[in-house]
């Protein structure tokens, strides 16, 4: 059976973070329950993820934030990689973005995991070589 992708509930978040550390993720300091529980507070379908038989396989944050549609934290738990999981999860992310107003969409993604790079590189999306990215906290 293929999995579903739906917003994440609360009750979603411990997998998440598991799925998180199992597909490899590069951690940060804000991935923790109660920053992800603050992301759904704020923004409820921002997050949205990939169930098969009852368990968390893939996720993806689409953020808006009223300007710009950000695409980031997107994982496919190893098991389920090579299947198209995470360009359907990509899909869902973008029709999200679409549907709240988003223009402009930007994604994210970790510089040094060839596997991420390789994914966005054969997609539609457009590198951008020029701009850097300076965050705070």
């Amino acid at each position: 059976m293929e999995p579903i992708i739906r917003p994440a509930q609360a009750g979603d978040l411990a997998a998440v973070l598991e799925l998180w550390t199992r597909a490899g993720a590069e951690p940060g300091h804000t991935d923790d329950l109660g920053s992800l529980g603050r992301l759904l507070a704020h923004d409820p379908g921002a997050l949205l993820v990939a169930e098969e038989d009852g368990t968390i396989v893939g996720s993806v944050v689409a953020a808006w934030d009223g300007w710009r549609g950000t695409v980031y934290r997107l994982a496919v738990a190893p098991a389920s990689r090579r299947q198209g999981l995470g360009r359907r999860l990509l899909h869902a992310a973008q029709a999200r973005l679409l549907a709240v107003g988003a223009i402009r969409l930007q994604a994210i993604v970790v510089r040094s995991d060839p596997r991420a790079t390789g994914f966005w590189r054969a997609g539609d999306w457009t590198e951008q070589v020029d701009r850097l990215r300076f965050t705070r906290g």
